[in-house]
């Protein structure tokens, strides 16, 4: 299979994924989306269930690719942590669309009856606490920030993140994106010791785009 080709599987599973949830994908629809026969699909993924992870890590990839290059451009930690918050609770600074958690719903909910979907699930969480314990670090050393333990924030952060994640997910009105910021924002500001105040919409816009 040439790369294109299984970007191109990857991305209709992202998309019918989305519309559908997983329970009501099925492979013959996601060959019909990629313009590819299911024989292809399950020769190259072997199951539904593959499918879905590898179509995740190949969200998670460009998520992070686009991410790390725009952290790049921000000279200070504090900068850096609002920009991971915001790409993750904010729909107009995020570079996957907003509607992708969904899958990560999937991907929880298949995980404790999945051996093979719980490891790719934990190597995923892996990699965002240790970009958060990252930045954490790299603020320490600059001192920016107060010298606490840089795993348990990290651990508490992206728990913290996951669980408003799944509100905005859901459209609680009670959570909407600015507040689930602004929440997470507080509390890395008050852990870390660095000074923040919510921003209005407009301003925060303005703010966070590079």
């Amino acid at each position: 299979m040439t790369e294109e080709r299984r970007e191109q599987i990857l991305q209709a599973a992202l998309e019918v994924i989305v519309e559908r949830g997983y329970a009501e994908t099925r492979i013959a629809d996601v060959a019909e989306r990629a313009g590819t026969s299911p024989a292809l699909v399950i020769y190259y993924f072997k199951t539904r269930d593959q499918l879905l992870t590898e179509a995740i890590r190949y969200s998670e990839d460009h998520w992070y690719e686009t991410g790390t290059k725009r952290l790049a451009s921000i000279t200070t930690a504090a900068g850096q942590l609002a920009e991971l918050i915001g790409m993750t609770c904010l729909p107009d600074t995020d570079p996957a669309p907003r509607s992708e958690w969904l899958l990560w719903l999937d991907l929880w909910a298949l995980s404790p009856r999945n051996a093979g979907v719980a490891a790719v699930r934990r190597k995923f969480d892996e990699r965002w606490r240790q970009t958060i314990k990252a930045i954490v670090l790299a603020g320490q050393e600059a001192g920016e920030f107060t010298p606490i333990d840089a795993d348990d924030f990290a651990i508490t952060l992206s728990a913290l993140l996951d669980g408003m994640a799944v509100q905005i997910a859901l459209e609680d009105p009670d959570v909407p994106p600015s507040r689930a910021y602004d929440l997470a924002m507080r509390y890395a500001a008050g852990q870390l010791g660095f000074e923040w105040k919510p921003a209005s919409a407009s301003r925060r816009r303005s703010q966070r785009r590079r």
